[in-house]
């Protein structure tokens, strides 16, 4: 048989991947080699990126943007953080992060301590809202190029998701489809 996609489509779209690993660890081990054709598992949906925010901190690492750039600096390093929420009166203006303030500063040789956060940040992000999947989310920032996405909720700030976040959300996502999937292998009677 002639498959004209990947090794990976053949085992997403067929279903037979667990199968084919259980074979190849047998395999592996000295006995026989055995592909065992099992159920699809069925995949599991990522959540709305409020599984994610409810999951981060609640306090904001936040700056105004009348502060100066090292002031930003200062802070990210102390806060152990790559990037502060530019807030003015409560209202989200937009993100600082240290490869904004290399391009837009450093790079231009421009004085740290006199230049302003609000020169340097970064105010068009793509947004996302509550409602949002994680897997939406992502297509955003790969659409866009970016790492970090507001989210709002009807106008409000609510908070920002990196694509460390997201990471961390598929690879716990991904951990709960072998979970199931080794489940459904114990259920039908399949040994190792």
């Amino acid at each position: 048989m002639r498959f004209a996609g990947s090794w990976l489509d053949l085992f997403s779209h067929t279903g037979i991947m667990f199968g084919f690993l259980l074979g190849f660890l047998r395999n592996l081990n000295g006995a026989q080699p055995v592909i065992l054709i099992t159920k699809p598992v069925k995949p599991v949906r990522m959540e709305k990126i409020t599984s994610i925010l409810v999951k981060k901190e609640l306090h904001f690492h936040t700056i105004p943007s009348g502060s100066s750039v090292d002031t930003a600096l200062s802070r990210m390093c102390h806060e152990n953080v790559d990037y502060l929420i530019v807030m003015e009166e409560g209202k989200y203006v937009g993100l600082i992060t240290e490869h904004d303030i290399t391009s837009k500063a450093v790079v231009r040789n421009k004085q740290l301590s006199k230049t302003k956060v609000g020169e340097v940040l970064n105010n068009r992000l793509p947004a996302a809202t509550t409602d949002d999947t994680v897997e939406r989310c992502m297509q955003l920032m790969r659409q866009h190029h970016v790492r970090y996405l507001p989210v709002f909720e009807d106008y409000s700030f609510r908070g920002i998701v990196s694509t460390e976040d997201i990471l961390e959300e598929a690879v716990n996502n991904r951990m709960e489809i072998f979970d199931t999937a080794a489940e459904s292998e114990r259920r039908i009677g399949v040994l190792i």
